[in-house]
């Protein structure tokens, strides 16, 4: 079965999605409706912006998403997707490319979580660090010792594991699990402590908008950040949805699933191969290839 999956913050890159504008009319037609929508021309912080104008959340969110669903609507009759997946914000493109959500639905969506994420990291200084080296348990057992926020966010692969939390948990976490072993622990770059409870304005924010939007019967299921399972349900997959910013990424374990479930191929749509790297260190024996016009 071939298995779609979409990146997400961090995949981001200078000029990115201008080969699809300038050789798709189609590609084009849509950047252009998303300039429209969003308000601002982001074509031109995409193409010609630098690394820190690609770094805004507000850029940076719907710049990944339009890339890796453009991208898959130029595809054309090659794109079959038979389950599809996505990397925390790269859910939103998957929803979009299996059809539950409308494009135009898609991208209000993702424009309004980078608006919301941005305003809850302004409440409280937060932030990420990624954890090399240790098993899972080790970690979500020292997070749960420390009083300050600090929650495993991001369970990527096998011995690589993102955490999230006040900068104070994180820094605890960080000297703690270096003494219980870890080969690495390091802060990432990034504006806040997404997918932990520091996380609750921007869900409360983002649900309400959810709430309104429609969602379709997909054309193949979507496994969940929130659940690793896959859901076919619109309704099911609304609530895992509204859950997913304050709740940990369990792409190990979507991944292992659509394994089990028949996946044979996995194809990244999208800005970057991050995604290929990980499915390979879940299972070296996979097959994982990046999308090409």
């Amino acid at each position: 079965m071939k298995a779609y999956v979409f990146p997400g913050q961090g995949a981001q890159f200078p000029g990115m999605g201008k080969d699809l504008y300038e050789t798709s009319s189609h590609a084009k037609d849509l950047f252009e409706k998303a300039n429209s929508i969003l308000g601002f021309r982001i074509t031109d912080i995409m193409f010609n912006g630098t690394d820190e104008d690609l770094k805004q959340t507000r850029v940076t969110q719907p710049a990944i998403f339009l890339h890796s669903v453009i991208l898959a609507a130029i595809t054309g009759d090659s794109f079959s997707p038979e389950m599809v997946a996505g990397h925390s914000l790269g859910e939103f493109s998957a929803l979009v490319a299996n059809k539950t959500l409308s494009f135009d639905d898609g991208l209000l969506l993702v424009a309004g979580r980078a608006a919301a994420m941005q305003k809850a990291c302004e409440i409280r200084p937060s932030t990420m660090a990624a954890i090399i080296g240790l098993e899972d348990a080790i970690v979500e057992e020292v997070c749960s010792r420390i009083s300050e926020t600090v929650v495993p966010a991001n369970y990527n692969s096998p011995g690589q594991i993102v955490i999230s939390g006040s900068i104070e948990g994180v820094d605890t976490a960080i000297e703690l699990l270096k003494e219980r072993g870890a080969k690495r622990a390091l802060k990432l770059a990034v504006g806040g402590a997404f997918h932990s409870p520091l996380m609750e304005p921007a869900r409360r924010e983002l649900e309400e908008a959810i709430r309104k939007t429609s969602f379709a019967r997909p054309v193949c299921p979507v496994y969940q950040n929130v659940t690793a399972k896959p859901s076919s349900d619109p309704e099911v997959i609304k609530a895992n949805l509204v859950l997913q910013l304050t709740s940990p990424v369990k792409w190990t374990q979507c991944i292992s699933n659509m394994i089990a479930d028949g996946a044979t191929s996995f194809t990244e749509v999208g800005p970057g191969s991050v995604l290929q790297g990980l499915i390979k260190k879940i299972n070296r024996e996979a097959v994982a290839n990046s999308a090409v016009l």
